[in-house]
C-alpha cells in the first residue's frame, strides 16, 4: 500500500507553526525593516506563541510581504517566482492530495527528470520537503511564491477540483440575526480571521489604497479597494465568514458588535507594513448584513507641501499671496475624494508659525499637524461647524478652517470672523471655483458681506498619473489638437497606457491635482453685488486669464502625466474650453 505523505507528517504539523532559526533573524535584522526595538518584541511574542518571527513580523504589521520575500529568497537560496508562473492545476505527484497541498501551503508545478519543482509559501518549512521527497520518490527544488498568489490559485482550484466530491454538502449559512454576540466575538478572536482581517489591511496600504469596502451579498462576500479613486475587486473570502470578518471590523473600532441594525462610525489606529495608518471606520445595516468601509489615513502619504501639490507656477504663485493675506476667507471646491482638505493643509503648513494661533475644526481630523489645534465634530453632543466656530473665535486665533460649509449658519459665521481680521479657510461642494460664489449667495448669505470678504476660490481634482513603465505616446486627434493648440507650447503628442504588472494591469499608479483658481477682484466683487450668474462670473473670469480645470487637464497631458480620457473623465461637468 502506497503511503500518502499525511502518513509522513500530519497536516496539523505540516502547516503548524515553528520558531525560526538564528541565521534568519540576522538577516531580518540586516535587511534594516525593522528596528531592533520591535524585532525584540515580536520575538518575544513569537517564542510564546511559538509560532516563526517572519510569519509574526507579518502577521502584526511590522513587515510587509513584499520585504520579507526577498530576504527569504536570499536566505534561503532559493528562486522567487511570480503569479503568472504558477500552473492552473498542480502536476500530478502520488500521495499528495489537494487538503494537503492547501493546509501545507504547497502546489507541484512541474516534474522533470526525476525533480520536483514545488511552489512554496514557506520553503524555510524542511519537514513538508522532506515528506514529499519521501512519499514521491523525487528530488524537491522549493521556489518561493506569495502566500495570496497561492491561495488565489487555491481558491480557483479549489472551486472545481473537489465539486464532485463535495457535491450536495454545501455551505451552511448562519441567519445573523440569530446569532449571539458571544458567538460573533469566538469568531472573531479566532486566529484564522484574525489573520486574514490582518493580510486585508496589509494588502490595501501595500497596493496605495485610499478605502477597503466589504459588502455582503446573498451569495458572495465582496471586498474591494478604491486604487487611485477607482473601485477594484480582490479575492474574497467565502461569504460563511462574512459576520466573523464584520464583526473583527468592528471590535478593533471598538464599536458595538451586537448592534446591527443602526450605522455606526469608528476609528482604528495600528501599525502596518512599518507604518503608523488610522482607520475611520463607518459600517452601515444593508439587506444581507452590515457594509464596512474603511479610510485608510496614511500619515506617511500625504503631502502637506504646497510645491508638491502639482499646482502650475503661476497659480502657486497667486494662491501663495491670498493665504498670506491678514484675514478674509479663501474657499476650496470640489467634490468628495478631490483632495480638498490636502490643499487646506498645505496652506496650513505653508503659514504656521509661533506667531500665529491657528484653530481647526473638521468631520472629522483626518491627520495631526503639529502647532495647530484641532477640533472634531460631535454632531450628537451638540458640537457642530457653527457651534464650534462660535467658541472658537473667542480663542483669539489668527487663523481658522473649518472642514465644510454646510449650511446658511456656518456660512454666516465663517463670513463674520473673516470680517472682523480673521484669515478663514473653507471647503464647498461645487463644481467649479465661480459656483462657490452662487452657493454662498443661494444659501441667504448677504451680497455684500460675501463682496467684502472673500479672497479667492480653488476649485480642483485629481487625475490618475500614467504609469511610466507602459505609458506610449499617441497622436492626438484634429479636435484634441485644436484644445491643446491653447497650452502655452502645446505638442500634439499625447499619452496613452494599456496597462502592466507594475500598475496591476490598470495602466495608471498614482495621482495629481488640476486646478482652477479664481482671484476676486473690484470686477468680481461688482458681479457678486450684482448677484450674477456662475456662468457669467466665470466667463469673465476666463477672458481675465483664469485658467479653467480642463484647460489645465490638457496641461498635464501636454506634459505626459496623464491621458486625454482621464481629463475628460474628472472634467464632465464641464462643457468644452471657452
Amino acid at each position: 500500500m502506497e503511503s500518502t505523505v499525511e502518513e509522513k507528517i500530519g497536516v496539523e504539523s505540516a502547516a503548524g507553526e515553528r520558531t525560526g532559526q538564528p541565521g534568519l533573524e540576522d538577516a531580518l535584522l540586516k535587511s534594516g525593516k525593522v528596528s531592533p526595538e520591535e524585532f525584540r518584541n515580536v520575538r518575544r511574542v513569537s517564542l510564546e506563541k511559538g509560532e516563526r518571527i517572519e510569519r509574526m513580523l507579518v502577521d502584526l504589521g511590522f513587515l510587509s510581504e513584499e520585504d520579507l520575500l526577498p530576504i527569504l529568497s536570499a536566505y534561503h537560496g532559493v528562486e522567487l517566482v511570480e503569479a503568472d508562473a504558477i500552473p492552473d492545476s498542480p502536476a500530478e505527484v502520488p500521495g499528495v492530495s489537494l487538503e494537503f497541498m492547501r493546509g501545507a501551503r504547497i502546489l507541484p508545478m512541474r516534474v522533470e527528470n526525476g525533480s520536483l519543482t514545488l511552489a512554496m509559501a514557506d520553503t524555510g518549512d524542511r519537514a513538508v520537503i522532506e515528506a514529499v521527497q519521501q512519499v514521491s520518490g523525487l528530488r524537491v527544488n522549493p521556489v518561493l511564491v506569495r502566500s495570496r498568489d497561492l491561495q488565489e490559485k487555491f481558491n480557483t482550484m479549489f472551486g472545481t477540483l473537489e465539486s464532485t466530491d463535495t457535491e450536495g454538502e454545501g455551505i451552511e449559512f448562519v441567519n445573523e440575526d440569530e446569532e449571539s454576540v458571544e458567538h460573533l466575538r469566538d469568531m472573531a478572536s479566532e486566529a484564522p480571521v484574525i489573520r486574514l482581517v490582518n493580510q486585508v489591511l496589509s494588502r490595501a496600504v501595500e497596493q496605495r489604497a485610499s478605502d477597503i469596502h466589504v459588502e455582503p451579498f446573498e451569495n458572495e462576500l465582496r471586498i474591494r479597494y478604491r486604487v487611485d479613486g477607482v473601485l477594484h475587486d480582490i479575492d474574497s473570502p467565502p461569504r460563511s465568514q462574512a459576520a466573523a470578518i464584520i464583526s473583527r471590523i468592528k471590535l478593533m473600532a471598538k464599536l458595538n458588535i451586537a448592534e446591527r441594525r443602526l450605522p455606526q462610525d469608528g476609528r482604528i489606529k495600528l501599525r502596518l507594513v512599518g507604518r503608523e495608518i488610522d482607520l475611520r471606520v463607518s459600517s452601515l445595516p444593508t439587506l444581507y448584513g452590515e457594509s464596512v468601509v474603511m479610510r485608510i489615513l496614511d500619515r506617511s502619504s500625504i503631502s502637506v507641501d504646497l510645491t508638491g501639490l502639482g499646482l502650475p507656477q503661476s497659480t502657486l504663485d497667486e494662491y501663495t499671496g491670498m493665504i498670506i493675506q491678514p484675514h478674509g476667507l479663501v474657499l476650496v471646491t470640489g467634490p468628495t475624494g478631490s483632495g480638498k482638505t490636502t490643499t487646506l493643509y498645505a496652506a496650513l503648513d505653508k503659514i504656521n508659525s509661533s506667531e500665529k494661533k491657528i484653530i481647526t475644526i473638521e468631520d472629522p481630523v483626518e491627520y495631526q499637524l503639529a502647532g495647530i489645534n484641532q477640533i472634531h465634530v460631535k454632531s450628537q453632543i451638540g458640537l457642530t461647524f457653527a457651534n464650534g466656530l462660535r467658541s472658537i473665535v473667542r480663542q483669539d486665533p489668527d487663523v481658522i478652517m473649518v472642514g465644510e460649509i454646510r449650511d446658511a449658519e456656518t456660512a454666516e459665521i465663517a463670513i463674520q470672523a473673516a470680517l472682523t481680521g480673521h484669515l478663514v479657510f473653507s471647503t464647498l461642494h461645487t463644481n467649479d471655483a465661480a459656483g462657490a460664489i452662487s452657493r454662498l449667495l443661494e444659501m441667504g448669505v448677504e451680497d455684500y458681506l460675501l463682496a467684502s470678504s472673500l479672497i479667492g476660490v480653488m476649485a480642483q481634482r485629481l487625475v490618475r498619473r500614467l504609469c511610466p513603465e507602459c505609458k506610449q505616446p499617441v497622436k492626438a486627434g484634429s479636435e484634441l489638437a485644436g484644445e491643446l493648440s491653447k497650452v502655452e507650447d502645446s505638442a500634439s503628442t499625447v499619452y496613452d497606457s494599456d496597462g502592466c504588472p507594475a500598475c496591476s494591469g490598470t495602466g495608471f499608479r498614482g495621482r495629481c491635482g488640476i486646478y482652477e483658481l479664481l482671484q476676486v477682484d473690484d470686477s468680481t466683487r461688482a458681479q457678486i453685488l450684482s448677484r450674477a450668474s456662475a456662468g457669467d462670473i466665470k466667463a469673465k473670469a476666463v477672458k481675465s486669464g483664469m485658467r479653467t480645470l480642463r484647460e489645465d487637464g490638457w496641461r498635464t497631458v501636454k506634459n505626459g502625466v496623464t491621458s486625454v480620457a482621464e481629463v475628460l473623465r474628472v472634467t464632465q461637468d464641464e462643457g468644452p474650453t471657452a
